[in-house]
């Protein structure tokens, strides 16, 4: 094996990392991509040489690239970033948190998808915010990719995590919130009358919980059990689930349900839903709740 072929192998190792830092960062499979290949190329050009820690250096390059990436194209006009809270592995411990490295890879294979808002940040507030309190990155070796003082690192972090916590998804249709809007206050009220006046008479509600898929079909039964929806201490959390209306419900501040809606004529034709505390609890970061 040359010394080429020993660096693109130990490069491949940490490619999920760098992806799952480049992907979280910019929002998108492709340009994760192209970030991680640009690293790639930085480091067959430079060699191991004096590199003494190849996933900390991985981890500088790549953030300055992502920074790079966001002051060219302008954050705030971009899509959110996407959290995937998908089907996941049954976990030996329901309450163990999985890795950013093993989350990025179970990403790739679920299609829910809950927006969290990230376009409200400025490129070093997201790069900040991302590194540290997603993959751990300590604040020194943040500040070295901002060019700015640890300090002022952590002021960046913590600037974003108060956004993110105020913020609401940016969310281009407006009626069809107003529709799940109504249709979440009938369901915290109980109310059965309100719940039909939201639903289309041929709506769908497809359920993924712990004990498997659930699926029911038609108004009347949709809201009768949307009616049983309703549990002390939930706080609802508007979200963009796949590009739709959805929610995110805390208990407690725990996560235990996320749903999207799609909406048609004023009227929700179908719902699709995760409950299972256990899997979202690992995968929905505390600052979200």
């Amino acid at each position: 094996m040359t010394d080429q072929d020993d660096l693109a192998a130990r490069f491949e190792i940490q490619r999920p990392y760098l992806h799952a830092i480049a992907f979280r960062v910019l929002g998108s499979h492709a340009d994760a991509d192209d970030a991680v290949q640009e690293t790639w190329l930085r480091l067959a050009r430079t060699g191991l040489g004096d590199i003494e820690d190849l996933r900390g250096w991985l981890t500088t390059v790549t953030g300055r690239i992502c920074l790079d990436v966001l002051r060219r194209r302008g954050v705030r006009g971009e899509q959110p970033l996407e959290l995937h809270v998908g089907s996941l592995p049954r976990e030996p411990d329901g309450n163990a948190r999985i890795d950013p490295e093993r989350e990025a890879v179970l990403a790739d294979s679920v299609g829910l998808a809950l927006y969290v808002v990230m376009d409200a940040l400025t490129p070093a507030e997201r790069v900040s915010f991302v590194l540290h309190d997603v993959f751990d990155v300590p604040f020194s070796g943040i500040a070295a990719i901002l060019g700015r003082s640890t300090a002022a690192t952590k002021m960046l972090a913590s600037r974003a995590r108060g956004r993110l916590r105020s913020g609401t998804p940016t969310d281009t249709n407006a009626a069809a919130r107003e529709v799940v809007d109504a249709f979440l206050a009938a369901a915290g009220r109980g109310d059965v009358a309100g719940l039909l006046s939201a639903l289309a008479p041929e709506v769908e509600l497809r359920a993924q919980g712990p004990e498997g898929l659930a699926v029911i079909r038609g108004a009347s039964k949709v809201a009768a059990q949307a009616a049983r929806f309703a549990v002390p201490h939930a706080r609802s959390h508007p979200a963009l689930v796949d590009g739709v209306p959805g929610v995110l419900i805390t208990v407690n501040g725990r996560p235990v349900t996320v749903m999207a809606f799609t909406v048609e004529s004023g009227a929700v034709t179908a719902i699709h839903g995760l409950t299972d505390p256990a899997r979202l609890g690992q995968l929905v970061p505390s600052w979200v709740t």
